[in-house]
């Protein structure tokens, strides 16, 4: 269902466009069209030609039908499911609040109530008779769907029944994908892909970690559907198991979505309420603001959605500030039920992607780099303790005089930085956390025995906005981050002028050691 303030938000144009190209024929779209919107009349700010627009899309337009008239609207909607290769839209001429005499057709009916005086005109005008909240018993009748829809169900459910028989297998495997749920030994695919890409210990960007975990996760999750914005190449969202969807092809798994980032973002929350999929899709991490309204509906909602956000600093380099995200990450971390992941290499990019699979009450971004990123090094224990957010990576012999906090590219920063303090004498503890929101649902007694409150001094290190970063360090603390946009210039040569060097936190922190 469409209105004119529908036609005028740029998604519109960015989704019917795709499923004009995709000739996505079980769509139908019924667009009210009354010409008014909050501020009145629309022809002084919309006068599309929207039958021509939507026919130059590849749409059928069903044009002038009376959106008063049941029977004209049932017929439009029979004529439009008889049309398999194109979406349908179904215009219908309507006038807003209509039956009330003084108000009709005007903004005044758009949102606000309209008044006692206007309800009994109204009444008087469509010889409305019937008390407040009481429905006649012929309208009621007339609704009443209950009988049809249950012999309709039962003869779907008898239907899935004989196929379940034939085919219990397949009819299970439905069943799982349609009831969310993962494989019985999901548990030991993950565990053994993580460990196995530890094992491996590459050295490679983690935006070629997160294929890398792809790979070795999606095949058992034949559910998974995804896409990118453009930069399938650039996001690598394209495992080796990716079958590209097309208007001849519909048995794919993977969509080119184009430059729709919003769009993108909504149509893998549909797919997700619909359900049966896995949806996952990717964008530069800049770009996600463009997706900003899709991303907190699937929060606001508890929508599963995984967001792949690649080049998440100035590590990207040459290509400047307008592509290098500075406060996207912090803006990600403040939506209320947004989990965000910015892992340091191979094994938590891994992690990162289980929990991101595993998590259905949300969406999951994870935020990657472009540029390569070391291994760390870790104990099994360690390796166990990634998916709680956040994690010892080195500690000293002794009490810590110090205790630096990194996530993403930082870490190894962090890493270099502990060991030529650790050489003057100085006891130091490194914290990797790829999660805020992860670490901040651990009890209390594992948070402690992370960031032991009696140990006041610490520096944390990110390449983004510091203000969030504050909570972690308090009033005797350091952060080193960057409250300013970034610059056009080689991704070291960055880090160098912004302070994002072992020396500079070596620096750093001995001077909050004073």
């Amino acid at each position: 269902f469409l209105g004119d303030g529908c036609l005028m938000e740029g998604i519109s144009h960015e989704v019917c466009s795709l499923a004009g190209t995709l000739k996505l024929g079980k769509l139908i779209c019924i667009y009210d069209d009354n010409n008014i919107s909050i501020d009145g009349e629309v022809g002084a700010w919309f006068t599309d030609d929207t039958v021509k627009r939507f026919e130059s899309y590849g749409w059928r337009v069903i044009s002038n039908i009376d959106g008063h008239d049941a029977e004209a609207i049932s017929a439009a909607i029979k004529e439009g499911c008889s049309d398999s290769d194109r979406p349908t839209l179904i215009c219908c001429k309507t006038i807003i609040g209509f039956g009330s005499p003084n108000k009709q057709g005007s903004a005044a009916t758009h949102g606000a109530p309209l008044g006692d005086d206007e309800i009994i005109a109204a009444r008087k005008e469509l010889g409305w008779e019937s008390a407040p909240f009481e429905i006649p018993e012929n309208i009621a009748l007339s609704w009443d769907g209950k009988e049809k829809g249950e012999q309709l169900e039962n003869t779907w459910n008898d239907l899935f029944a004989k196929y379940s028989e034939k085919f219990p297998d397949l009819a299970n495997e439905f069943n799982r994908r349609m009831a969310g749920k993962l494989p019985n030994n999901w548990t030991t695919i993950a565990d053994k892909a993580i460990s196995e890409i530890n094992d491996a210990g590459e050295k490679v960007a983690t935006r070629k970690a997160s294929l890398i975990a792809l790979n070795a996760l999606a095949p058992s999750l034949p559910e998974m559907t995804g896409g990118s914005a453009d930069l399938t190449g650039s996001n690598l969202t394209k495992y080796e198991g990716s079958i590209p969807i097309s208007k001849s092809n519909a048995k794919g798994n993977y969509i080119w979505f184009g430059v729709r980032e919003f769009g993108m973002t909504g149509i893998c929350n549909g797919l997700r309420l619909h359900g049966g999929f896995l949806p996952y899709c990717g964008t530069f991490l800049t770009f996600s603001d463009y997706s900003r309204n899709a991303l907190r509906m699937a929060a606001l909602m508890k929508i599963q959605n995984i967001l792949v956000y690649t080049h998440d600093s100035i590590g990207l380099g040459e290509d400047g500030p307008t592509h290098q995200p500075v406060e996207h990450t912090a803006s990600l971390r403040l939506m209320p039920n947004m989990s965000v992941w910015r892992p340091c290499d191979t094994v938590e990019t891994a992690v990162a992607w289980k929990s991101a699979i595993e998590r259905n009450t949300g969406p999951t971004s994870l935020v990657l780099t472009r540029q390569s990123l070391p291994h760390q090094v870790r104990s099994d224990e360690q390796i166990s303790c990634i998916s709680r957010g956040a994690y010892i990576l080195s500690d000293s012999k002794d009490t810590p005089d110090i205790i630096l906090i990194a996530t993403g590219s930082e870490v190894a920063l962090a890493m270099s930085a502990a060991e030529t303090l650790t050489n003057e004498g100085i006891n130091v503890r490194v914290i990797s956390m790829p999660s805020t929101d992860v670490f901040e649902k651990q009890d209390e007694l594992y948070r402690e025995s992370i960031l032991p409150s009696s140990i006041t001094v610490r520096v944390a290190i990110e390449a983004g906005v510091t203000d969030a970063w504050w909570r972690y360090v308090g009033s005797h603390g350091r952060v080193i981050g960057l409250d300013e946009f970034g610059e056009s210039a080689p991704a070291e040569e960055l880090f160098e002028h912004f302070g994002f060097t072992t020396e500079n936190l070596i620096t750093v922190a001995k001077d909050a050691l004073k």
